[in-house]
């Protein structure tokens, strides 16, 4: 049978300051969604969050980009800005960047990965959800999944993946795509994810056309024309059985690479793999999370979740990347801690360097 999963995430309020989103609006959240699987709009969710950024996990039959799914949505995070609104708490509405729904959360500010698939006899799914990060954190993470045999060794004996997958990146600076194929072109697809500020995946697909992969690639500043808060993107992957293994897809967080967010949303920092109780960044907002949810799904079901990242095997990339946040914060205001100026754009720097203009004079 056909299923949709969708994970739709929006930062509409916390406490204190960016930390964690308070229980009384994940409440408000579950109470919707609750209704919405009475009313058959869903069959089966989940209501989480990562930091201050609340996280719908959605499994139903109506297919991507549906309207109803992506009202219900809206609607739910309106509802639970308005209690942040009432109650004070901080940055409440803050990813609710229009007035009104009109069709599709897209383009509005809440961050949507979604496909929808042909169930398998059984289906192991993955929610990623990152905090103090943008859509760019997941490039090096899911290219190590899907197209790195050194992390994913299925790619060499397993038969159903060793002819590798077809990456849809998205140019979110000139709003285009491309379709690239790995291996046969892994090092077109590297020239363009490495280039984190403008290239990011978005989609992963096995080269006979099912979907392994969805990435969130909203990106806030873009819609709103001014810095408004990170991006903090969420992700969701299929496991096992033509795709890489629960632990592979695991392995590629091992290593914390550096990512742009953590303070203000203009600073590089370590992106650490946390179980959801550690998920609340507050070390200079940060550094930046990831957590991952298992699931197994059947007939729209969502099983479990399973905190995959509450796991010993994992102390050692959070130590390396406490390590890695000491070395950065050591650079205080100066790069590569800060990031470059194009990606600061959209913050109160300029405005600052700007007051200096008329005291510049040439250089004789």
């Amino acid at each position: 049978m056909k299923t949709t999963v969708s994970v739709i995430k929006a930062d509409v309020g916390s406490l204190p300051g960016h930390v964690k989103v308070p229980q009384d609006m994940l409440d408000v959240c579950e109470e919707a969604l609750s209704k919405a699987k009475d009313d058959g709009i869903v069959k089966s969710y989940y209501v989480t969050n990562c930091g201050d950024d609340i996280n719908l996990i959605m499994a139903h039959d109506k297919g991507v980009d549906a309207e109803e799914i992506h009202e219900l949505s809206w609607n739910t995070f309106m509802t639970a800005g308005d209690l942040a609104k009432e109650r004070g708490y901080y940055g409440a509405g803050q990813d609710l960047l229009k007035e009104a729904f009109s069709g599709n959360v897209r383009g509005m500010g809440p961050g949507i990965a979604e496909f929808e698939i042909e169930e398998r006899p059984s289906e192991p799914i993955i929610v990623w959800a990152c905090d103090k990060t943008a859509p760019c954190a997941f490039n090096l993470p899911i290219f190590k999944m899907f197209g790195n045999p050194f992390n994913t060794a299925g790619l060499i004996i397993d038969t159903k993946m060793h002819s590798g997958y077809k990456f849809e990146v998205h140019d979110i600076k000139k709003g285009r795509r491309i379709f690239l194929n790995c291996p046969e072109e892994m090092y077109d697809i590297l020239s363009l994810i490495g280039i984190v500020d403008r290239y990011v995946i978005k989609r992963v697909f096995r080269k006979s056309g099912e979907i392994a992969a969805s990435v969130s690639t909203e990106k806030l500043s873009l819609i709103a024309g001014e810095y408004v808060g990170k991006d903090d993107p969420v992700a969701v992957t299929r496991a096992q059985s033509g795709y890489p293994a629960v632990g592979e897809e695991l392995e590629a967080f091992a290593f914390p690479h550096l990512v742009p967010g953590w303070m203000r949303g203009s600073h590089q920092g370590p992106l650490m793999p946390v179980s959801h109780e550690d998920a609340t960044p507050t070390r200079f907002d940060g550094p930046p999370r990831v957590m991952a949810l298992g699931f197994q799904l059947k007939n729209g079901e969502l099983q479990g979740p399973e905190d995959l990242f509450d796991d010993p095997s994992f102390d050692g990339a959070r130590a390396k990347a406490v390590e890695i946040a000491d070395y950065m914060r050591r650079h205080g205001p100066f790069q590569p801690h800060l990031l470059p100026e194009q990606e600061l754009e959209y913050t109160t720097l300029p405005d600052v360097i700007e007051k200096m203009e008329d005291r510049f004079e040439a250089i004789e």
